[in-house]
């Protein structure tokens, strides 16, 4: 277990996304935590943490690094690496440094619903799910075309790595096809919301 304040690690929900680059994972992320509540609600980026430690490394400007801007995707496969590297030493490495980041950054408020916006490997799955009692395995989906309209290139040792592949086979407790419907989306997010308080 993780070695954090034991009410603070107890939200009643751990949604988990994941999904290829530009599916849209950070967009559908923020339309359940506003209709759930900021108050009630925390987005956590897995990649956070290892972009902020990349960034200081390598005299880098993490605030760019996060966004989806072309700078992040000139240092996207060197980051890869460097982050590889580290989850070899600890898989959960990146887990619980972004939840401590949350919890220090939240003053340690206790959330009752955490989405994890950027799942990508099978041990950030498997560490949720070990750690805390509700999880839901969350995959969003988006066709190439739609993907592409909104800048995806497919990257070779970027598309076809772990990070992008890792939860191809994942079995999953929901997916949303997030191609531009709006009203389908907003149908996606209010099943989600059910998790949190059954109708």
């Amino acid at each position: 277990m993780a070695d954090y304040d034991e009410h603070l690690q107890r939200p009643k929900v751990v949604f988990v996304f994941s999904g290829k680059r530009k599916s849209g994972k950070d967009f559908v992320a923020k339309k359940l935590e506003e209709s759930l509540g900021c108050d009630k609600c925390v987005t956590i980026r897995l990649s956070g943490p290892l972009k902020h430690e990349y960034a200081r490394q390598n005299g880098l400007d993490f605030h760019r690094l996060l966004d989806s801007s072309t700078y992040k995707e000139r240092f996207r496969q060197d980051m890869i690496r460097w982050g590889e590297e580290k989850r070899i030493v600890d898989p959960s490495f990146f887990c619980q440094l972004a939840i401590k980041m949350m919890i220090s950054e939240s003053c340690n408020k206790n959330y009752r619903v955490w989405i994890i916006s950027d799942a990508r490997r099978k041990t950030d799955v498997q560490f949720f799910k070990e750690n805390y009692h509700k999880v839901v395995n969350v995959r969003i989906t988006a066709s190439e075309r739609t993907r592409e309209s909104r800048g995806w290139i497919f990257t070779s040792g970027v598309d076809d790595a772990e990070s992008e592949c890792g939860l191809d086979e994942e079995e999953f407790d929901v997916v949303i096809q997030n191609d531009g419907d709006e009203e389908r989306l907003n149908y996606h997010v209010m099943c989600l919301q059910n998790y949190v308080c059954p109708p």
